[in-house]
């Protein structure tokens, strides 16, 4: 469909050569790293190395690509950042923020399946990414505690709202801060061990009430089933 006054978008290559709803979906969405690309913009728009740090197995050119095939979908767009940093980024459309809850989905889905391994590279964003569908939703009811995440080249701050893990870029600040590297944080958030038991690592570091801490990292599990 095409919006009055609106060039018509080039229409796609159909992979599948089927007419199911789902199949033309993923003739948009269904290409290698296009799920990832969307991931790292959830939460706010990035320039072009900042997206590719969050994916390092991508190339430049395959990186290109998917943007360009994104924003001709109308599911990325370029934006001139204002004064004084006027440098172009990439952010998602209001239609490339409504995939959020598929993304969501394979998260839950992906956590249940045999294989999974958190030793591999972690993106900043696919941590909070991961702590808003894995928050538990229940124990974290009536819990009010702002956080703040030192990741290295993005930090994120975020809140529990009724329940919810909500996150926004922006400076590592809150009633708890956590500081290192995604792969190092995630098995203090995840992990079996007690925050007590991270006080001293060269590889992580908290700031806050350490009982307060432990509540919170309390509430996030890989919940398999």
């Amino acid at each position: 469909m095409t919006v009055p006054g609106e060039s018509p978008r080039p229409s796609r290559r159909s992979i599948h050569e089927e007419g199911c709803i789902a199949a033309h979906a993923l003739d948009i969405l269904g290409e290698r790293w296009t799920f990832l690309v969307m991931r790292e913009l959830m939460f706010g728009p990035k320039r072009f190395g900042l997206i590719r740090a969050g994916l390092p197995g991508i190339s430049a050119s395959v990186l290109t690509q998917r943007l360009e095939g994104l924003e001709a979908s109308g599911i990325v767009q370029r934006v001139l950042l204002p004064k004084p940093a006027e440098v172009q980024v990439y952010a998602l459309t209001d239609v490339g923020l409504a995939a959020r809850p598929v993304i969501e989905a394979l998260c839950r889905w992906g956590v249940v399946m045999p294989g999974h391994d958190p030793t591999k590279f972690i993106s900043p964003t696919s941590l909070m990414f991961s702590m808003m569908v894995m928050v538990d939703a229940d124990a974290a009811r009536g819990l009010d505690l702002r956080a703040g995440f030192d990741l290295g080249r993005e930090s994120f701050q975020g809140a529990l709202v009724d329940g919810r893990w909500e996150v926004e870029p922006g400076p590592a600040e809150g009633d708890l801060v956590f500081a290192g590297s995604p792969n190092a944080l995630a098995p203090v958030i995840y992990g079996p061990r007690r925050l007590a038991d991270w006080e001293g690592s060269e590889a992580v570091r908290f700031s806050g009430d350490p009982v307060l801490g432990q509540r919170f990292i309390d509430l996030f599990s890989l919940r398999r089933g």
